[in-house]
């Protein structure tokens, strides 16, 4: 096997990325600084983001069996990094006050990023395999970083124990796929799923248990159980990590497999697939209605948007692409936006997150930017024209229609006016006033550096693609090829 000078320059995202995780760790080794690591980390990051302009000059580009660089893949690159970033800023204003050591939550998050990267890039089972655990196992990590605190260290134990348990799942249903099959790309278990000689129990079997294992990756219902314990344990910047770059990570994946090995084509799992979208979009959203935790909230939020993206892989047809790249872009910008907000309104060993929604009574008169960057996230997670999950919506009405999934159609309108709700009641709380407050008592305190700037600047792009959405759609129309 040999790698040739443009496959290097194919992987460059993935390079410059494990890169920055190794000078993080030597400057951690040198000396402690929370600047510098952070600095280190922005920098790499934006590196790698910026590699992408000559990468999209050499694909696409096939890298070893495991791996290939397309349009695709560079899309979705790009999601994961810039998420990362976010998630990295907002770790710098979360993690100030933090009393001990502060800087592996870089390291980790760089080397997370890289798992995601990998995942995107796979086309072969023991690649997605391998992305997967590097992308899942420093999150363990970080969600129980603020360890001190008794519901962090619960929620990394409660996501280690089960994620291993998803990974089993996974390692069991591709030795399954493999004995029917002789081979683990999926190009070739497409071929074999194709085959009306090789379909039987044992590989329905294979299909049906990785896609459990990925299922509870991405916390569709009924593998959703730990979802909210482990987003409200987490960190506010893990949990906006979590939310957001990973998860896209996976369902990039997922994609690509789904698409290449047509698993959702097969009778019984795509029942199995629709039957999941609508069991995420009901119990997501009818149990984020008992919500008093905004993490819990947005955990419960998340079950239902990605039960939302399942609807456009059961429809299918000739924008299936397309339309999961808007609804997943929209996505993060507006979680990574509400999930800001928690952040800035956080730290860490000053008690518990600001995660209650009584933490939120009366934020107009007190910050009033955070609130009207809270009060814009809610409203595109609700979906409201205007705002860019409003688009992404659109996108899942219209696949569906074209596919005439009437009954599944069904469960996406009555899910969203659920979620209405719920997102209106933490939107209005904010400007309630609480008790003795006055309206001159407002100060114009929008956030904390960098990371008040990041979610403004959030703000303005959810708008942005809400109003003219069209320079989106065209790139992703250019660049996000069917794999």
């Amino acid at each position: 096997m040999t790698l040739t000078s443009s496959q290097f320059i194919a992987l460059l995202p993935l390079l410059i990325t494990s890169a920055t995780a190794v000078l993080v760790m030597l400057s951690i080794a040198v000396r402690r600084h929370h600047w510098w690591s952070a600095t280190l980390t922005v920098a790499g990051l934006n590196l790698a983001l910026l590699s992408l302009f000559i990468v999209s000059k050499y694909i696409p580009q096939a890298v070893t069996p495991l791996l290939i660089v397309d349009g695709y893949a560079c899309f979705y690159m790009a999601v994961i990094l810039v998420a990362t970033l976010g998630c990295a800023t907002l770790a710098y204003a979360y993690m100030e006050g933090f009393p001990g050591n502060r800087e592996e939550i870089y390291l980790l998050l760089t080397l997370a990023a890289s798992g995601g990267l990998v995942l995107v890039c796979a086309r072969h089972l023991a690649a997605l395999f391998i992305g997967l655990e590097l992308l899942s196992v420093p999150v363990y990590a970080m969600v129980a970083y603020a360890f001190r605190e008794k519901r962090s260290l619960e929620g990394g134990i409660k996501y280690m124990v089960l994620s291993a348990l998803a990974s089993a799942f996974l390692l069991f249903g591709m030795a399954l796929l493999y004995s029917q099959s002789g081979s683990l790309a999926f190009a070739d278990l497409g071929a074999s799923l194709a085959s009306d000689a090789l379909q039987g129990p044992i590989l329905y079997t294979g299909a049906a248990m990785i896609l459990v294992g990925l299922g509870f990756k991405l916390s569709l219902a009924p593998f959703h159980l730990w979802t909210p314990d482990v987003y409200e344990g987490a960190p506010a910047p893990v949990g906006a990590f979590l939310a957001t770059a990973s998860k896209v990570a996976v369902f990039a994946v997922l994609l690509r497999f789904i698409l290449i090995a047509p698993v959702a084509q097969m009778n019984l799992l795509h029942t199995v697939l629709a039957v999941i979208a609508a069991a995420s979009i009901l119990i997501g959203n009818l149990l984020a209605l008992m919500q008093t935790n905004v993490k819990r909230l947005l955990a419960y939020s998340s079950i239902a948007h990605f039960g939302y993206v399942l609807v456009i892989i059961v429809a299918s047809g000739d924008i299936i692409t397309e339309a999961v790249a808007v609804y997943l872009l929209t996505y993060v910008v507006t979680t990574l936006g509400a999930f800001g907000v928690v952040a800035l309104m956080s730290s860490p060993y000053s008690g518990h997150d600001a995660d209650n929604i009584s933490h939120y009574r009366g934020l107009f008169w007190r910050r009033p930017y955070l609130t009207a960057v809270l009060s814009a996230m809610m409203l595109s997670l609700a979906g409201i024209p205007i705002t860019a999950g409003f688009i992404g919506k659109f996108y899942v009405l219209a696949v569906g229609v074209d596919a005439k999934l009437w009954w599944l159609l069904g469960f996406v309108v009555l899910g969203s006016a659920i979620g209405l709700f719920y997102y209106l009641r933490v939107m209005i709380t904010s400007f309630l006033s609480a008790p003795g407050m006055r309206r001159y008592d407002a100060q114009l305190n929008w956030g904390q550096g960098a990371g008040g700037i990041m979610v403004l600047a959030l703000t303005a792009l959810m708008f942005v693609l809400g109003v003219y959405p069209q320079p989106l759609l065209d790139l992703i129309q250019a660049a996000v090829i069917a794999p």
